[in-house]
């Protein structure tokens, strides 16, 4: 089977909000699939313009999560194989090949796919992010997620396999970004914790700095250089954060003061 033939036998799904400087990007490196389903979450920039110029189908929807978010879009996609990526993600054309060589002849339902993901223009090999792996491959209605405040994860239900090639991730602009970020991401995190009933303390003085010995030394951080260092004393700050976000949400009715 040719790639464009293969690939036409794939719904790319990809959830957006406020991505105008990636979504042509993330839509251009799956050229040739058979369908793009973009749901937003209310754009104020150009994503849906440019998403739409680039003839994915777009909707608009009110955004409670990422899990339920993407559970949404795969219910609307059409094709045999769906390819969920997120607006700050790229195929690698060796993985885009990759993928159409594999569904062609398939082996699995779905398939893990490794990540390579820089941080403020730099490519991290360390810090455990060397191990990074996403399932974001899979025949339709062979998978969902479980609801879940952060970091959400595909369930499959069937076989799975992984690929060689590594989906590029760019996920942050700038520092201003990443803290940004690192602010939502952390009360999520709390009110994930705070539902199944997680203390606070003293969990907010042992698990920062935890974080931080464990990315910077044991999984070689320190070989980052300087990117590496400021990357791993972050995470620190942002599960101290999270720990004293789930401190004020302990304090009253799950409700931030």
């Amino acid at each position: 089977m040719s790639t464009d033939r293969a690939l036409a036998e794939i719904s790319l799904v990809v959830i957006t909000l406020d991505e105008e400087e990636n979504i042509a990007a993330c839509i251009e490196s799956v050229r040739g699939a058979g369908e793009v389903i973009v749901v937003d979450s209310f754009s104020t920039d150009a994503t849906v313009e440019k998403a739409r110029a680039l003839g994915a189908i777009v909707h608009q929807r009110e955004f409670v999560s990422n899990a339920d978010q993407k559970n949404w879009a795969m219910q609307r996609a059409t094709r045999p194989w769906v390819l969920i990526l997120d607006a700050d993600e790229r195929l690698t054309p060796e993985l885009r090949e990759e993928i159409a060589e594999r569904i062609g002849r398939p082996d699995a339902d779905g398939y893990w796919i490794r990540r390579r993901t820089d941080f403020l223009g730099v490519p991290i090999r360390h810090c455990g992010w060397q191990r990074d792996r996403v399932l974001r491959l899979l025949r339709r209605g062979s998978g969902r997620y479980p609801e879940r405040a952060v970091h959400e994860r595909l369930e499959l239900e069937g076989k799975a396999g992984t690929l060689k090639g590594r989906i590029e991730h760019h996920p942050y602009r700038d520092l201003d970004d990443y803290i940004e970020r690192m602010g939502r991401y952390s009360l999520r995190g709390a009110v994930e914790l705070h539902r199944r009933g997680v203390r606070w303390f003293p969990r907010i003085l042992l698990r920062p700095g935890a974080r931080f010995l464990r990315m910077y030394l044991l999984q070689l951080g320190f070989l980052d250089g300087a990117a590496g260092i400021v990357l791993c004393m972050l995470a620190a700050v942002g599960v101290m954060l999270k720990y004293a976000y789930l401190r004020e949400l302990s304090r009253g009715d799950g409700e931030l003061r």
